[in-house]
């Protein structure tokens, strides 16, 4: 595993915090000083940071939050704004959060302590699951785009600091239109993918701004009966299916390196 991965997933601190500890000699690998982040750390290396052992963890912890309206998914803010910080007990300031939920949304929020986990979840396809509301009804063009995808050329409800202004957008993986009226419209959606407000920018694409955005599930974990602002440990079953997940990805790895292996061979005879 690489220094800064290492540092990451062991610590309070993030992989950039690792890059920059490292960087400024204050990581030291069997005593020595090291400055090379892409290090490799083996079995039985000894790593401390200013000094302090870093401990390996062996289990990993992971809960489930149910943001409310009105809190940040960020460390701090600059403008002094509620984060779920101020919420979860301190114990948990060192976890990490798998994605985000913008500051007018609500809904399931998974954070675990290792690090390398928590971009796994982030970064993979796992179904995302959200209740919407919005202004206006569902037209025949937005159930053509939920179901074939569309490309985005506009920076309609992208937060006002986005750079953004192309934005491809798979198809909904599922969606289920609940009500449908001129005023307002409410479904159920499915999206395998984690852009910065994506749900929103897809439907004021079409003039429909989105009054309310709830994630309802990620993956195997669901919200259930958690109440706002309220938050609960992974159960037996969530960490189960977590392990069998992490172990199919490690064995979808294994396959796509002896096929490379084997085209590698093909092209080498």
């Amino acid at each position: 595993m690489r220094l800064n991965k290492f540092i990451a997933h062991h610590t309070k601190y993030s992989r950039r915090d690792a890059d920059t500890l490292i960087f400024d000699g204050a990581v030291k690998v069997n005593g020595a000083i090291c400055t090379n982040p892409a290090t490799q750390i083996e079995a039985g290396d000894k790593v401390s940071v200013k000094g302090n052992p870093v401990t390996q963890k062996k289990n990993y912890t992971f809960i489930v939050y149910n943001k409310p309206k009105g809190e940040l998914v960020t460390k701090k803010d600059d403008r002094g704004r509620k984060t779920i910080y101020h919420s979860l007990p301190t114990r948990f300031r060192g976890m990490r959060y798998v994605g985000r939920l913008d500051y007018a949304s609500e809904g399931l929020l998974i954070l675990g302590d290792a690090v390398d986990i928590v971009d796994i979840l982030s970064h993979s396809d796992l179904p995302r699951v959200y209740k919407i509301k919005i202004k206006g009804d569902i037209t025949q063009n937005i159930i053509d785009a939920m179901k074939r995808g569309v490309e985005l050329n506009n920076k309609k409800g992208a937060h006002e600091q986005s750079k953004l202004n192309q934005l491809e957008l798979q198809p909904f993986i599922n969606f289920e239109i609940i009500k449908n009226t001129p005023t307002y419209s409410t479904l159920k959606v499915a999206i395998s993918e984690g852009k910065n407000r994506e749900l929103r920018r897809f439907f004021a694409n079409f003039d429909r701004e989105v009054v309310d955005l709830k994630r309802i599930s990620y993956g195997w974990v669901s919200l259930n009966n958690l109440k706002p602002g309220k938050w609960r440990y992974f159960d037996p079953d969530e960490y189960k299916l977590l392990h069998d997940y992490l172990k199919m990805l490690k064995k979808e790895e294994k396959k796509q390196f002896y096929k490379e292996l084997d085209e590698k061979k093909k092209r080498d005879n």
